[in-house]
């Protein structure tokens, strides 16, 4: 099968172009010989077509024809393979292929197609299936691309001419093995005269010497890259590149003025900010850091210079406390230096500069200050009260020199034990001092400027209380011990040993002996070891429960320092039953007591007997406790408060039926006897009485006492009572009604005028109403008043 190419014909012989194509060899060569072309070899097994077809109709691309073919329509051309019915069609009848779709050659270089020619009635395949290839002929429709663009790119500032600042690549989608289509050129369109592109390479360099970033930091240059090798009619694309020349240390420092003027208060403490400072750099980033340092000047010891945390500004500090009144005033020359140097630029130093800085000190009003900055005293506990302990001493350091004031800080000495002489400064002690109790006192001493008692300056003053032997020994822990009956004569029972709260330099010493009253006892004796301790030893054996079950031994105490102190313990030794190893066994001696016969039931019988009787007891004082009697100690001279609301004079004591005469015998119990009460009418104001503390009524000593603590009592509560109505009524009696001497008490149709009763009859009635007499001020005696 002969493949035609109809894009080979239009390459190699343009004029066949126009004719039709033979099918044989012979109407081949015959037609070739008529043209005169010479007979060229044909590649059957690819075509080539021309990206980027603009036309309307179809592509023709070439022509598939079968030896077989007698042009009957008999034969049918199939076309398989990459774009077959897609991008390419075949005219089953002629065999002619034809591309329906816009070929490209960057997206798609050759297609791989299969062709093969079968029986139109039979579909049986004539010939094999013969593979071919489709390759697109490239042409430049691609222009070059800068596919990283736009660039950033630096160069040092001052650099020389030819330094390279950056390397471009353009890219061309062309075929760079056909033609010029993607052979690249560079050139520059804007940032001359400052950089240049090599055409070729495309690698931008410096073309201006001594570039300053100072002066100009950024620019902007614009890179073209054309096809064709730069000729006329190559697609061109361009790029931009945005260079920053970055920083060299070419600029020395230099401070903005030549004499700084600073000032701060005396009372400014150490680390205190005096000012700040600062050489000023043309150059940024590390080549501007700088380092100050004070080369000169009186102040170098007082004040110190840091660099701050950019590197940037030098930091004054107070180095050492000022005082105006020693010195107003200093000065400081201060240098200022690059930290980091290039030794290609050393010509254009020095990279430093110097200054000049003055400080004032601005005097304050400053506290009072004492002349040491803390006390220490050692004083004895038994020092007299009113004891000079020590005398601190502050002056005001201004030029004012005011008077000081002196106290104590009550919250270091909250006991008050110490007084201090406000003018003086002399502390002395008010209380007595005991090193037991309270070893040291941290006292807190306040001086105060007269004419501003704002300034307060304090100190510490450290008392010690030195100790003094005033504290007798004791014996420690072991107050009782005991003894076995079985204990032999000379058996240690006990080993004792004293304290002693005092601390004595050379450290304790005690002494141990017995009370003189029981140097003599016949049962137990004491040895001192010499050593702070003693040992209780027996005198004798046989002791025995059942004849004494504990001894009392004095021991007698004493120490070793002056003066001598001593005390005298007493130890209880109880004699106990113990087993063979000495171990107690029972101290109880009524276990030893109990009859041999006595049996256990017997032991239940006698207990029985006991609690019956103690109930019996208890019941007997409970029914006395519940009999009535009256309250009150003198039955003669008993006086009751009862307030009754009647309407008809009472018959007196005689009369039992209008009240419960027993409520007024005992006022404490009329409120719980609800049933006796008057039966006629109701009480409106309860009796008071129980309301008045009955230590008044029923307190030891004559009956003046009684009455008037009951009458003061009713005061009182008169008086602390908001709720009381505004008046006292005191109504006592004790005797009145028929058979009575004073007759009939009572107010009923007694106000027949508005003049006040005389009552000096009252003295006429005997002593039983001699308290009335007494109440009512018609006392014939010149006793004063009882309140």
């Amino acid at each position: 099968m002969t493949h035609i190419n109809r894009n080979e014909c239009v390459q190699n012989l343009r004029l066949i172009c126009a004719l039709p194509f033979f099918s044989s060899k012979e109407e081949h060569v015959r037609n070739s010989a008529l043209l005169q072309r010479a007979k060229r070899s044909w590649v059957w097994n690819q075509f080539f077509v021309l990206e980027e077809y603009t036309g309307l109709e179809p592509l023709y691309i070439g022509k598939l024809h079968s030896d077989m073919d007698k042009g009957d329509g008999s034969i049918k051309y199939i076309l398989t393979g990459e774009g077959a019915g897609t991008t390419f069609t075949i005219d089953d009848s002629t065999g002619d292929i034809h591309a329906i779709q816009r070929l490209d050659r960057e997206v798609k270089a050759q297609y791989i197609l299969r062709a093969q020619a079968r029986n139109r009635l039979t579909d049986r395949p004539l010939e094999p299936e013969s593979e071919f290839i489709v390759k697109i002929q490239d042409i430049n429709d691609n222009e070059p691309r800068f596919l990283d663009g736009p660039y950033q790119a630096t160069v040092p500032e001052m650099s020389k001419i030819g330094t390279s600042v950056i390397q471009l690549t353009a890219t061309d989608a062309d075929d760079p093995t056909y033609g010029n289509s993607a052979r690249v050129v560079y050139s520059i369109l804007e940032g001359q005269p400052y950089f240049s592109v090599d055409a070729k390479t495309g690698v931008v360099r410096v073309s201006l010497a001594d570039m300053d970033r100072e002066t100009r930091e950024n620019y902007t240059v614009v890179i073209q890259a054309k096809d064709m090798g730069g000729q006329l009619g190559g697609l061109a694309g361009t790029t931009t590149i945005n260079i920053t020349l970055s920083d060299i240390n070419d600029n020395p420092p230099m401070f903005d003025q030549r004499l700084y003027q600073m000032s701060i208060p005396e009372s400014a403490p150490v680390g205190s900010v005096v000012g700040r400072i600062w050489a000023k750099d043309r150059d940024i980033g590390v080549n501007a850091e700088m380092k100050y340092s004070i080369i000169d000047g009186d102040g170098r010891d007082t004040f110190d210079i840091s660099t701050d945390p950019t590197n940037l500004f030098g930091i004054i500090t107070v180095k050492k406390p000022l005082n105006f009144e020693n010195k107003p005033s200093y000065t400081l020359k201060v240098e200022g230096a690059n930290t980091h140097l290039d030794p290609a630029f050393r010509h254009r130093g020095p990279f430093k500069d110097v200054t000049i800085v003055h400080v004032s000190i601005e005097d304050v009003d400053e506290p009072p200050q004492f002349d040491l900055p803390a006390y220490y005293v050692e004083l004895p506990e038994d020092a007299e009260i009113g004891t000079m302990v020590k005398t601190v001493s502050a002056r005001d350091p201004d030029a004012a020199n005011n008077t000081v004031r002196y106290s104590i800080d009550r919250s270091s000495d909250p006991d008050k034990y110490f007084y201090i002489e406000i003018t003086s400064g002399s502390l002395m002690t008010v209380r007595s001092l005991d090193r037991e109790e309270v070893g040291w006192h941290n006292i807190t001493i306040l001086a105060m400027e007269m004419n501003n008692p704002t300034q307060i300056a304090s100190v510490s003053v450290a008392v010690r209380v030195l100790d003094v032997n005033d504290n007798p020994p004791s014996l420690m822990h072991y107050l009782e011990a005991y003894v076995c009956e079985n204990a032999k004569a000379g058996q240690l029972i006990q080993t004792v040993t004293a304290v002693d709260p005092d601390e004595p330099l050379g450290g304790q010493h005690f002494y141990y002996s017995l009370a003189p009253e029981a140097v003599n006892n016949p049962n137990f004796t004491l040895k001192d070891n010499q050593d702070n301790t003693a040992w209780i030893l027996t005198r004798r054996g046989g002791w025995s429960q059942q004849d004494q079950t504990v001894f009392y031994l004095p021991i007698f105490i004493s120490d070793g320092e002056q003066p001598v102190q001593s005390s005298t313990s007493t130890l209880t030794i109880r004699v106990c039953s113990c087993d063979q190893e000495g171990n107690v066994m029972s101290c109880n001696a009524e276990a030893y007591s109990l009859p041999a016969s006595l049996s256990r039931g017997a032991l239940i019988a006698i207990l029985a007997c006991i609690f019956v009787l103690l109930v019996m007891i208890l019941l007997m004082l409970s029914l006395r406790t519940h009999r009535k009697k009256p309250y009150l100690c003198d039955e003669e001279e008993n006086v009751h408060e009862n307030i009754v609301r009647y309407d008809d004079e009472g018959g007196g004591e005689e009369d039992t039926e209008a009240f419960d005469i027993a409520a007024m015998w005992n006022p404490r119990e009329a409120h719980h006897h609800l049933g006796k009460m008057r039966q006629d009418m109701l009480p409106e104001i309860e009796s008071l009485s129980r309301y008045v503390p009955q230590a008044c009524v029923m307190g030891g000593g004559s009956g003046d006492s009684n009455v008037h603590g009951y009458v003061l009592a009713k005061l009182l509560e008169a008086d602390m009572d908001p709720c009381a109505p505004p008046y006292d009524s005191l109504q006592t009696y004790a005797y009145e009604g028929e058979g009575s001497v004073a007759e009939s008490l009572s107010s009923l149709q007694s106000g027949t005028s508005n003049t006040d009763h005389e009552y000096d009859y009252l003295n006429d009635w005997g002593p039983r109403f001699k308290k009335l007499a007494e109440m009512y001020g018609v006392l014939e005696t010149n006793s004063p008043p009882l309140w």
